[in-house]
């Protein structure tokens, strides 16, 4: 069976649109970590406190002529219930656009809603262990594609070693990705990530990782390498800003990212 150009973009377009969807719904340390790192620490913010981030991410990938554009932001707020545990909720947005020589097609829309709850169970000199279990809520619209339709759950545990100036993180995740997507429901994840404080004020930081592809018909599961800046302003404020590249065809080529956190 031959297939038209239009109609080569409309399935790869509506697969692409389903895979970053799951791909947003169902990896919490890619929303919930230290932007622009995926790859979360044990830290918590502390009793009583918020935090509010907002980030956003443009990934580019070309497949079979085909480029396909997904540009993902997200509010992500935290309170600190007390000095071990954080309550986090999460509403991300996404654009996708799909073009070949010929044709464009675009949407967008305000995908499912995260809760989280991040629990650090243990301290002790400079090591720090968390847990985090997630849920995800079908609020978004999955008659177009931005909803997963159904309700999926997540554990996340975090192991983090702080050796001033530098610091490392381990996340090992599993993620019950429920969905109307024909998407795999069964994920696992594994991620490192390292900071390097280069002076009171920036840290440069780099992230290593793989996870279950969504795909079900996949040969291989998504990795990537991310490499990028932190920059704090002023106690309460950070900047960020990095880029993600795929470590195969699975992942998406390249994808850049930037954000803000704001404690108070």
């Amino acid at each position: 069976m031959k297939f038209s150009h239009s109609s080569m973009v409309s399935r790869i377009y509506t697969l692409s649109v389903s895979l970053a969807l799951c791909s947003v719904l169902s990896c919490p340390a890619a929303a919930f970590a230290m932007h622009p790192l995926i790859t979360d620490d044990a830290g918590t913010i502390g009793a009583g406190k918020y935090q509010l981030e907002v980030n956003g991410e443009y990934g580019h990938e070309k497949e079979d002529g085909v480029t396909t554009e997904k540009t993902q932001g997200a509010m992500i707020l935290s309170y600190g219930l007390n000095e071990s545990i954080d309550l986090i909720v999460s509403l991300p947005y996404l654009h996708v656009r799909a073009t070949d020589d010929t044709t464009v097609m675009t949407d967008n829309g305000f995908s499912d809603t995260s809760l989280e709850v991040k629990w650090r169970l243990y301290e002790h000199d400079d090591w720090s262990l968390a847990i985090k279990p997630g849920l995800t809520l079908p609020t978004g619209y999955d008659e177009a594609g931005f909803g997963a339709g159904k309700a999926s759950y997540r554990l996340f545990s975090i192991i983090s070693k702080e050796m001033n100036p530098w610091a490392f993180h381990l996340n090992l995740g599993y993620i019950r990705n429920e969905n109307t997507l024909n998407a795999e429901k069964d994920i696992w994840h594994a991620s490192i990530a390292s900071t390097f404080a280069v002076t009171d004020n920036l840290k440069a930081v780099a992230n290593l990782g793989v996870e279950s592809n969504r795909d079900e018909l996949a040969n291989s599961d998504p990795a990537f390498f991310l490499a990028g800046l932190i920059y704090t302003l002023s106690k309460d404020l950070d900047l960020d800003c990095g880029i993600k590249y795929g470590l195969n065809a699975s992942e998406t080529d390249y994808t850049v990212l930037a954000g803000m956190t704001w404690r108070f």
